[in-house]
């Protein structure tokens, strides 16, 4: 089973399409709330390189990206790569 982490916040609609986007495919993910956590906000501008907004999306800890980033890898076949290299 791939890792996938999804870091969040409450109120966002395009962490709530990604989540949706996983689950139609059956995955699961470990959700990580930066709203609630300001250690987690700063890892996740660590891990991500900068970028504030949020999803923010790891697969297998391959730095995917935000929703729009998510829905790009699903159309051109990348997410299903990025799932296969599961450990």
């Amino acid at each position: 089973m791939p890792d996938i982490e999804i870091y969040s916040s409450g109120f966002c609609a395009y962490c709530v399409a990604a989540k949706n986007l996983l689950k139609a495919r059956g995955l699961s993910w470990k959700e990580v709330r930066i709203d609630l956590d300001p250690a987690a906000r700063a890892k996740m501008l660590e891990r991500s390189g900068g970028r504030r907004t949020v999803p923010q999306v790891f697969i297998n800890g391959t730095h995917v990206g935000g929703y729009d980033d998510l829905a790009r890898a699903e159309r051109d076949g990348t997410l299903a790569k990025l799932l296969e290299s599961a450990p």
